[in-house]
């Protein structure tokens, strides 16, 4: 009895849950590490851009600041920074109108339609899209892609630095980031909901838009909004391809100027360091920071609401 009583009890302790484990602690530390890292890194990012962008505001009103139409900081001193911002929203909303559509055909076709096979072979060479670098994007956007493509081919009459090739080139750089993070999330849907909508008849592009694709769309919203912060981000295509150009309006063939594109063109070591060009750059970097946390708040909240819908 005693045997079989210590038996039991060693069976316990080799099969119960509760049995600490070193391997575990330490990946747990570990990954404890890495977020305390991430959010440290990014508060040092905002303190580092909010010492000049105070002394900024002490010579430039917020209100003149956020709603002046005019940015000329050199020679006329007028620091309105709608134009850029407007530059912003131009380019980037070119590039979603081009990344969305493309990027959710993809992520449908690699996710439902595809064979393994394909999805193998397909998958890679997309998201080889995003390791390539930026700067070959805007060299092809300004070397081919307006003057071939879009002068000679399509017959559009454009300046040489316009939003348009910009956006649309911008576009093919988010197209890899929709695709694949919007396919990992159809791929995670059930296969027992397929199952249900096959036996009530329903046909395998009806199952794709109608029961995966909702049933996805946490993730596909958040596939959407990451590539929209990628847009907002991007440096290196916009500075060449769009030109450094404040506008306010919203035709695509002529030149404008991001936000992004400043900072890039101005942050170069040839204006004096503490004078008020040189803290436009943290003031500008201040705002771009707030555009992004904007959307990545809007865009958990999304998250979450459809996630609580169709789960």
């Amino acid at each position: 009895m005693e045997a079989s009583a210590a038996a039991s009890r060693g069976a316990t302790s080799v099969l119960g849950v509760a049995r600490p484990r070193r391997g575990e602690a330490l990946i747990r530390a570990l990954l404890f590490a890495a977020a305390v890292l991430s959010v440290l890194t990014t508060v040092g990012i905002v303190v580092s851009l909010l010492a000049p962008a105070i002394t900024f505001f002490k010579d430039v009103s917020v209100v003149d600041f956020l709603t002046g139409k005019t940015w000329d900081p050199r020679i006329s001193h007028q620091f309105g920074v709608w134009p850029l911002v407007n530059g912003t929203f131009l380019i980037t909303g070119i590039a979603i109108l081009v990344a969305i559509p493309l990027g959710l055909g993809t992520a449908i076709y690699l996710a439902e339609f595809a064979r393994p096979r394909v999805r193998r072979t397909v998958k890679p060479v997309i998201e080889l899209l995003a390791g390539i670098p930026t700067i070959v994007f805007g060299y092809f956007a300004l070397t081919y892609f307006t003057p071939t493509i879009l002068h000679d081919l399509l017959g559009v009459e454009l300046d040489i630095f316009n939003a348009l090739s910009a956006g649309i080139v911008m576009g093919f750089m988010v197209l890899p980031t929709i695709a694949s993070v919007a396919e990992d999330a159809m791929s995670s849907v059930p296969q027992s909901l397929r199952e249900g909508a096959f036996g009530l008849g329903a046909s395998k592009l009806q199952v794709s838009l109608r029961v995966v694709f909702p049933a996805a769309l946490s993730g596909i919203v958040a596939a959407i909004v990451l590539g929209a912060s990628r847009a907002v981000g991007e440096t290196m295509i916009v500075l060449l391809a769009a030109g450094q150009q404040p506008n306010t309006g919203i035709n695509p063939t002529q030149g404008y100027e991001t936000m992004t594109t400043y900072i890039g063109a101005t942050a170069r070591g040839d204006i004096p360091t503490g004078s008020t060009i040189y803290k436009t750059v943290f003031a500008v970097g201040i705002a771009l920071f707030v555009l992004t946390l904007i959307m990545n708040l809007i865009s958990i909240r999304f998250v979450r609401k459809y996630r609580q819908v169709y789960e």
